[in-house]
């Protein structure tokens, strides 16, 4: 039997949505499984806190600790001004929690599983940090770029340095996402594949299946713990790189 963990990756075109330049476009699973994301979060803000009851809910619970939980991380990082980016924070939080668990689930796809989303993602936290940053500050948003008390000898180094750390952000924020969701999802594949083969050998197989089995368990358990960090790691970078765009120079 062979294994192929990469199949499950795959871009599937389900349905033609118009032809331009004579390059066809599709809708495919991943804008259907990105569609999902989203109702399923309107769903849980929208549907559970439509009623505001005084004494929430289990499903109200969760949507307002998950504002909370944002809003503290926020706050955190980058100061009571930076809520004024909460709707972009939140929304990338939900966005990346909810495709995440939803990725486990068997037969379904992992969004965050191919770097043009997180890219897309990524580029769009790095632009806003640049305008905002421009608009808010003026020229002194270069004060970013030179930290204070270098000394001058080793000021233009350190400037080229900062520069292409500055430039380099949306690689590793990107990369950091879709690397993790990418080979977690892998491993499991890779064994669960070994509780089918072994499976299919009788019964020496199936008693030699129960240590992959277990593993494929506790992987997956893993997995919803990193689904939830990778969103996490994710939006609390992106606030860091807020502030720089609210504060810099600090």
């Amino acid at each position: 039997m062979a294994v192929d963990p990469i199949h499950q990756f795959e871009i599937q075109n389900l349905a033609k949505v118009a032809t331009i330049g004579g390059t066809e476009i599709h809708f495919t699973n991943s804008a259907l499984f990105m569609l999902v994301s989203v109702g399923l979060t309107i769903l849980l803000l929208l549907g559970t806190t439509a009623g505001r009851r005084l004494v929430p809910s289990r499903m109200q619970s969760v949507g307002e600790l998950s504002y909370e939980f944002v809003a503290n991380t926020i706050r955190s990082t980058a100061g009571e001004g930076g809520m004024k980016f909460f709707p972009l924070v939140f929304s990338l939080f939900m966005f990346s929690l909810v495709s995440n668990m939803l990725g486990i689930i068997p037969y379904t796809f992992t969004v965050a599983s191919h770097i043009i989303v997180t890219a897309a993602l990524a580029l769009l936290v790095f632009f806003t940090v640049l305008v905002y940053g421009f608009y808010k500050n003026g020229m002194k948003f270069f004060k970013l770029f030179v930290p204070s008390g270098i000394p001058i000898y080793i000021l233009p180094l350190i400037v080229f340095i900062e520069v292409l750390s500055f430039l380099s952000r949306p690689i590793s924020h990107s990369v950091r996402l879709f690397a993790n969701m990418l080979a977690g999802h892998i491993t499991l594949k890779v064994f669960a594949s070994f509780v089918t083969m072994l499976g299919a050998m009788g019964i020496a197989g199936w008693v030699g299946a129960v240590l992959p089995l277990g593993l494929t368990v506790a992987l997956t358990a893993l997995e919803l713990l990193v689904a939830f960090l990778q969103a996490y790691v994710f939006t609390i970078l992106t606030c860091i790189y807020l502030n720089d765009a609210l504060h810099p120079g600090h």
